[in-house]
């Protein structure tokens, strides 16, 4: 998550990770040296949240709009941040399941509900008596529902337990109830953690039908047992597995390491060191990744749709696109990254998609938990990206989603949740 192992103790205010935000300079992105077809620009200082307004707009989702690749980045005027609810404690993800609830994913180990303008006071899920959240980034950190929900009810979940390894399981629950059986999980990966940190977490299902699972290196710092490179074990990777066939799950066939020996076969892509936060684009298909750096460099890799996986993000060998332990062929290029001088822990976001925000379309929106800055990445017509700070907020940003009806949301540790909204 947002580990920053030497800069932790001067940003935590009393309990867990409320952080001070305001890291150094917010001039800009501070470049390396970015392959061919790389653009980076700096960008506008833009206005902070504004007060709470009125309850979101949570319509039927609208049809997938045909995505377009457009020119530049778009007038920050054009939308701002609006606050939905404070009445959160921890919150580190919210997703919903095309019903028009918000599920928010508290650290502690609930996730609640958020309908009709309000939290409502029973919480969906309630694991408090098996998550393990002794250590700033363990807890409650992942949950997906099943494209199927609203007739099998099967969601999942990422915890760290008792000891603080981390497990994925899967829940019931009635399709059209505000509580879920906590009494119904069934363990599918049981992923020890040698170290209290790095533990990634984020669930999603993918255009696929896939459910994939972004798991950190293991934790420390720099990578000690060389996780992120060794296919075998599940550490440092993105997995990608069938839950809809196998005992518990099933190996999908194109899988890139199915037929390799000393390979795990869930493992989808490698190279990570803790991938707070991926997604899909809606409209696409591509696969966003935000991952956690080291020392200087927080970065967004990207993953065309149809693209075969195997991809090799580079870490420990690289950070951003720097050299940080040796080098090495065939490792896969960030699209973006910005230094520790704007920050220091990414968090991955959400591609816009939402039909009041025509000129946002195709953007990228991602954000840095420690500064609150959020960043606005769009491929443009060529194939160069652009990318530039598009929002200075006061969040301690933990997440981002997406509604059925297509808007954004900001997620605040700090117990604050924001969706965009045009500026009228």
């Amino acid at each position: 998550m947002y580990s920053r192992e030497r800069t932790r103790s001067a940003l935590i205010i009393s309990l867990g990770l409320l952080l001070v935000v305001g890291c150094a300079s917010l001039s800009g992105i501070q470049t390396a040296t970015p392959p061919p077809g790389t653009t980076v620009l700096t960008g506008p200082q833009p206005s902070p949240f504004p007060a709470l307004t009125d309850t979101p707009r949570l319509t039927a989702a609208p049809p997938a709009p045909t995505p377009t690749l457009m020119s530049g980045l778009p007038d920050t005027a054009s939308a701002h941040w609006e606050a939905v609810t404070s009445d959160l404690s921890d919150p580190v993800d919210v997703e919903t399941n095309g019903d028009g609830r918000l599920y928010i994913i508290e650290q502690r180990g609930k996730i609640v509900v958020f309908q009709d303008g309000q939290v409502l006071p029973t919480p969906f899920l309630d694991l408090r008596d098996r998550v393990n959240t002794n250590g700033l980034e363990r807890g409650l950190l992942g949950l997906a529902f099943d494209p199927d929900f609203a007739h099998n009810g099967k969601f999942y979940v990422d915890y760290t337990g008792a000891r603080g390894d981390t497990f994925v399981s899967r829940f019931h629950a009635d399709p059209g109830s505000n509580q879920a059986d906590p009494s119904s999980e069934q363990n599918l990966l049981h992923i020890q953690q040698p170290f209290a940190n790095h533990n990634g977490g984020h669930l999603a299902f993918g255009p696929d039908g896939y459910l994939y699972i972004g798991m950190g290196d293991g934790g420390s710092a720099g990578d000690p047992h060389g996780n992120g490179q060794n296919l075998g074990v599940l550490l440092g990777k993105l997995l990608r597995i069938d839950v809809q066939r196998g005992d518990p799950y099933a190996i999908p066939s194109d899988n890139p390491f199915v037929d390799q020996p000393d390979a795990r076969p869930e493992i989808w892509a490698y190279g990570l060191r803790n991938p707070w936060r991926f997604s899909f684009d809606s409209a696409t298909g591509d696969l966003y990744i935000g991952d956690v750096g080291q020392n200087q460099w927080e970065e967004i890799d990207v993953q065309p749709a149809g693209a075969a996986g195997g991809r090799n993000y580079g870490w420990s060998i690289r950070e951003g696109f720097h050299e940080y332990k040796g080098q090495a062929d065939g490792l896969t290029d960030p699209v973006a990254e910005y230094s520790h001088s704007d920050g220091c822990s990414i968090t991955g976001g959400v591609v816009v998609r939402d039909p009041a925000l025509p000129t946002w379309q195709g953007v990228y929106l991602y954000g840095d938990f420690c500064s609150g800055s959020v960043w606005g990445l769009r491929r443009q017509p060529d194939g160069s990206w652009l990318n530039q700070r598009q929002f200075q907020t006061s969040a301690a940003i933990s997440g981002f989603g997406v509604d059925p009806a297509g808007q954004v949301y900001l997620v605040d540790h700090n117990g604050e949740l924001y969706r965009l909204a045009p500026a009228s």
